[in-house]
């Protein structure tokens, strides 16, 4: 049976796990010559081990081909489907999901093969969040028009869900199997949300306030039933646990009461789960990853 998120409200990880948009990250980041967004890697085992044994419930990785500074941010650096390879050694009951692969940009066979063999080492703890794109310089390079996008992705998410592999002839097979691997869609994909809620498992959305997601779960709920609705909050948890909630884009300066305050406005307006992004975390990521599996977790999970 796969492991998948539930209509339980959890809580997980957004990698990478380095907080290099922090002022002593960029310090750091300068002295080693690396371009902005481009995280430091070196502890990036350790932390997703750390957070595995902690017990957050899923590590979100991001798909981003082709680094381009106009948008600065490589994400966690590594090909996602390697590195999930990778993480599903590493790591024993975390759920490791996409949000999201670039579909327009990959063929559609090698990402079914791919996300089957990920599910198989992984235990069932796959989550293929998938999506149309949004970087335009990265359509050239692999020969697709970034304003047919829509339509390419349409015609992949068609082979991805197509359980029965009827494009293939004459006793072809896809080994290992694509089965019971929940499809995630972040955005609405260039589709319209009727086609989104009828076509995927779930929703990646847009980080934002729980006023803002109040209306999109509720369009959620009109057009996919209780899928689940994920979201993400880009954190900065301070050492005072009292800290009030100071807004920043895409998240929130707070401490551990803040953070609980947060998260439950958000459980409450109907969103099934939050991944935290550290890169905004001015103190180390070990401290935050503990003090909220210590302080935030039994609240939730």
């Amino acid at each position: 049976m796969h492991k998948n998120l539930n209509t339980s409200f959890s809580i997980g990880v957004e990698l990478p796990l380095d907080n290099d948009w922090t002022r002593e990250g960029q310090t750091k980041r300068l002295l080693q010559h690396k371009p902005f967004g481009v995280p430091d890697m070196t502890e990036h085992k350790e932390r997703i081990m750390l957070a595995d044994e902690l017990g957050f419930k899923a590590a979100w990785i991001r798909d981003v081909p082709i680094y381009d500074p106009n948008f600065g941010d490589a994400a966690q650096v590594f090909e996602a489907f390697s590195y999930l390879g990778y993480l599903s050694a590493c790591t024993n009951n975390i759920l490791l999901g996409t949000a999201a692969i670039v579909l327009p940009l990959r063929e559609p066979w090698i990402v079914k093969k791919a996300a089957a063999t990920i599910n198989e080492l992984s235990n069932n703890r796959l989550i293929l969040g998938v999506a149309s794109g949004d970087r335009p310089s990265e359509y050239p390079l692999f020969d697709v028009d970034f304003n047919n996008r829509s339509e390419v992705f349409r015609n992949s998410l068609e082979i991805l869900k197509d359980t029965n592999n009827s494009k293939l002839k004459d006793g072809l097979q896809l080994l290992p199997e694509f089965k019971d691997i929940p499809i995630y869609v972040a955005g609405l994909a260039q589709q319209n949300p009727e086609w989104i809620g009828a076509n995927v498992d779930g929703w990646l959305a847009y980080p934002g306030t729980p006023q803002d997601h109040e209306n999109r779960v509720k369009l959620w709920r009109k057009v996919a039933g209780d899928k689940p609705y994920i979201s993400f909050i880009h954190l900065d948890l301070v050492d005072d646990p009292n800290a009030p909630i100071i807004r920043h884009h895409f998240g929130v300066q707070t401490g551990v009461e803040g953070l609980i305050t947060e998260l439950e406005a958000m459980k409450n307006i109907g969103v099934d789960h939050i991944g935290l992004h550290f890169r905004r975390n001015r103190q180390p990521i070990e401290n935050a990853l503990k003090e909220i599996a210590r302080e935030v977790l039994p609240h939730f999970q």
